[in-house]
């Protein structure tokens, strides 16, 4: 089994689906382009592992032809896409311990440092 996200016209995922392995073909086509077909829709394969398109689709994710990659809604606008893995990072790195969540106004991570 494989998974396939489906795009609208502005490259937004609007659905994801499983689907059959890659590396079948259903009517003498490669599966991207069957279901591209099928659906009068751009079809894209997507993988749970982020072996291919760095991220695993969802729905809302653009999927950026450049890079190959589907990416998440960006969450703040403070936040910056890592090139390497088409993910956002905030301006600080998340402190490890405890439990934190960003606060955009003062563009710090707030929460507890301490696991109860």
């Amino acid at each position: 089994m494989a998974h396939y996200a489906f795009l609208d016209d502005n490259n937004v995922v609007t659905e994801v689906i499983t689907g059959i392995h890659e590396t079948e073909t259903i009517e003498g086509l490669d599966t991207e382009t069957w279901y591209a077909n099928f659906r009068s829709q751009v079809c894209k394969r997507t993988s749970y592992n982020g072996n291919i398109r760095k991220n695993y689709a969802g729905i809302g994710y653009t999927y950026d032809a450049t890079r190959d990659a589907f990416i998440a809604p960006k969450p703040f606008n403070s936040w910056v896409l890592d090139e390497a893995t088409c993910r956002w990072q905030a301006p600080t790195p998340r402190p490890i311990d405890g439990l934190w969540s960003w606060n955009e106004e003062t563009l710090t991570w707030t929460g507890s440092d301490a696991i109860e």
